[in-house]
């Protein structure tokens, strides 16, 4: 009794002494970053596997096939030319030798875009190019974008232009611009699509658009566009056959420059860098004309020319052995980032060579064009659009409410397969334990990092229980240990518990600096999420390996059997889904973590971070199936919708009983409680 009175006082002595003072570090304050590291020699190993590209013509007709499968299936991009484009016109703005029609058109069934089409008078046919924009001011009515389309009308040619999925008048609210990236874009990968896929299926309809045009010679078709626009026409000239010539501009570099470097989630290929690299892209478009434009002066490490260059020289030979070495240019220009006019004149001098049929493919001097007010090329200038032009927001809703009645439809889940497919869309890679480093305890913690086969340390402040039948609890934060609340350490500690804090891998003492620089004002982790699914990861995969690891690492060397794994936010999920996977873990509690993955609202969208993402979970189920397939105690904090808006109410017993059921159809045991500001509630089974 006397011992365990002292060993209580020794507890309380070491947490009073500890209130106020920041938690020890692990790791030396001069650190390399290793995240970093990692992330670049897995792209240099992939640009090296992967700008090795087929030497005989039926070797590319085959891998050409199998790469275009591929793009298809991590983009989710539709393709079906049956179906109607059903084109509304909504006004007419006649210029000199060319008229411009505000337009919308299907590009998915019941979703439409909207556009504009710029018409040479006279029957035809001309030659036709599809002008995709960047990250401008105005989308398809910006200068650069609609400048494009001016000096490409009045020089004979058909354009369209399009407003890119989420942008110009495809935003949330009409009228009101907002960037389509960062987590708004990000949330289509939830619902089982990407931003690229929904600008590919875009992109292809409006080709078909063209070629449904009596004045337009199908045969005769181009693509540009510059920065995202470049992107853009790059995957499209791929992807479609009937572009004949293509300008990307300031927007050809190399997949692997896209690490840790600035992208937008719209030039995301989930798993791009496990199967392909830009080389393989450019040489997808043999043996038809390509012409790269890039700037000298681009800030943008991912456009360097330099980086251009690289995959320029492992595309050529391919266009060599199909006899089309002429049809793969490039061109450098003194300028900074963006379509400027002798970018345009360069393009205009490409498309006379290569779609007309005249001249050398020099620069031809730009015609005399205008730019028109934005508003008179709108397709809805009133500002009430039809309610088919649908927004990111819209669109996810919708997706995710058909996705989440497929899995609610289903009698009974089949457990096994869903474990299987679970952690397919994590992309988990279980880590080895390579060493276990120790260094000298402070503040009564004991300091420690597992260090793993691939390079990685995962730095642990470790308290161990006061009888080991309490067992441990890990606690986790996307914002490191140092974001844990204090409160709930010393509460642990006081009840008993052995208590371990853990930096997950990009978090705390593992932060990738570099990555954090450049996500800027984006929401965190963005640079980060976005450089590890073109590597073929999630964070949410890469946390459950920790966790993995972790929990592993405390029952074979301290022989506890009870292991609660306690996140917040972002890093809850982590724990929940390694929980729904193995059976080692004892209880799972989240703060503050979704109670559903379903789209709830443009507002808040940034409540959680990037690091919430799991491409295809809502294909797969919900928070209530990985939750049922735990079997274990599911204890849910404060939960809120992905927007980060409290369940209570209604919704909250709609939820209670959802898991409730899902449990009841997977015949898994367990508990679940939920606590909110204003009721407590217990499920078991």
């Amino acid at each position: 009794m006397l011992n365990t009175i002292v060993q209580f006082f020794m507890v309380m002595t070491s947490v009073f002494l500890a209130v106020g003072q920041p938690l020890p570090k692990v790791l030396p304050a001069e650190r390399e970053d290793i995240v970093d590291r990692q992330l670049k020699l897995e792209a240099a190993a992939a640009f090296q596997r992967h700008t090795t590209l087929p030497q005989t013509p039926e070797g590319w007709t085959t891998w050409r096939q199998e790469l275009r499968g591929k793009i298809v299936r991590e983009t989710g991009m539709q393709e079906d030319h049956t179906l109607p484009l059903d084109i509304h016109e909504t006004g007419r703005v006649p210029q000199q030798g060319y008229s411009i029609r505000n337009i919308s058109f299907q590009t998915r069934p019941g979703v439409y875009a909207t556009a504009n089409l710029y018409m040479p008078d006279g029957p035809g046919p001309f030659p036709a190019v599809i002008n995709m924009h960047g990250h401008w001011p105005g989308a398809r009515t910006g200068d650069m974008v609609q400048a494009t389309a001016h000096e490409l009308a009045s020089h004979g040619y058909i354009c369209l232009n399009i407003d890119a999925w989420g942008a110009g008048e495809r935003t949330t609210t009409p009228g009101e611009a907002e960037y389509h990236g960062a987590n708004l874009g990000a949330s289509l990968m939830n619902a089982g699509a990407t931003l690229m896929g929904m600008q590919l299926t875009d992109n292809i309809r409006g080709v078909d658009l063209l070629c449904s045009l009596p004045e337009a010679d199908k045969k005769r078709i181009g693509a540009t566009g510059a920065s995202g626009g470049g992107n853009q026409t790059m995957w499209l000239t791929a992807m479609d056959e009937r572009i004949k010539a293509a300008v990307p501009v300031v927007s050809v570099g190399t997949f692997e420059a896209y690490i840790l470097h600035s992208n937008c989630v719209c030039e995301l290929l989930p798993s791009g860098l496990t199967f392909t690299e830009e080389a393989g892209i450019l040489a997808m478009a043999a043996p038809r004309a390509l012409k790269i434009c890039n700037a000298e002066k681009d800030a943008s490490k991912s456009f360097y020319p330099s980086e251009m260059l690289r995959s320029y020289k492992a595309a050529m030979p391919l266009f060599e052995m199909l006899k089309a070495g002429d049809r793969l240019q490039y061109q450098l220009f003194d300028t900074t980032h963006g379509y400027w006019p002798e970018i345009r004149s360069a393009m205009l001098g490409w498309f006379d060579q290569q779609l007309k049929g005249i001249g050398n493919g020099a620069a031809v001097p730009l015609p005399n064009s205008a730019l028109l007010p934005a508003q008179q090329l709108l397709t809805f200038p009133s500002l009430q659009r039809d309610s088919n032009v649908l927004s990111t927001a819209a669109w996810c809703r919708q997706a995710g409410s058909e996705w989440r009645a497929g899995m609610l439809g289903h009698d009974r889940p089949e457990v096994k397969e869903k474990r299987a497919g679970l952690k397919a869309i994590l992309k988990e890679q279980p880590l080895q334990l390579k060493k276990i480093h120790t260094y000298a305890p402070e503040q009564g913690w004991d300091r420690l990092a597992l260090e793993t086969t691939d390079g990685e340390m995962l730095p642990l402040l470790h308290r161990k229980p006061r009888k080991r039948e309490n067992g441990y609890v890990v606690l986790t934060h996307s914002g490191g240990k140092d974001s844990l609340p204090s409160d709930r350490i010393d509460d642990l500690l006081a009840q008993g518990y052995g208590v371990v804090l853990a930096d997950l891998w990009g978090t705390g003492e593992q932060s990738a600096e570099a990555a954090n620089k450049t996500d800027g004002s984006l929401p965190r982790f963005h640079t980060l999420a976005r450089s590890a699914l073109w590597l073929g990861h999630t964070l949410q995969g890469k946390w459950v390996s920790d966790l993995r690891l972790l929990t592993s690492y405390l029952r074979s060397h301290y022989g506890v059997k009870r292991i609660t794994l306690e996140g917040y936010r972002e890093t809850a999920m982590a724990g929940l889904f390694l929980a729904a996977l193995e059976t080692g873990v004892h209880k799972v509690v989240l703060h503050n973590s979704p109670i559903s993955y379903q789209f709830a609202g443009r507002q808040g969208i940034d409540y959680f971070n990037m690091a919430i993402h799991v491409p295809g979970f809502l294909s797969w189920g919900d928070v209530s199936l990985a939750a049922a397939l735990t079997g274990r105690e599911i204890e849910l904090i404060a939960p809120v919708d992905m927007s980060g808006n409290p369940i209570s109410g209604l919704p909250l017993k709609f939820y209670r009983d959802e898991f409730q059921e899902l449990r009841r159809r997977c015949r898994q045991r367990g508990q679940l409680i939920v606590r909110t500001t204003d009721t407590t509630f217990n499920i078991e089974k």
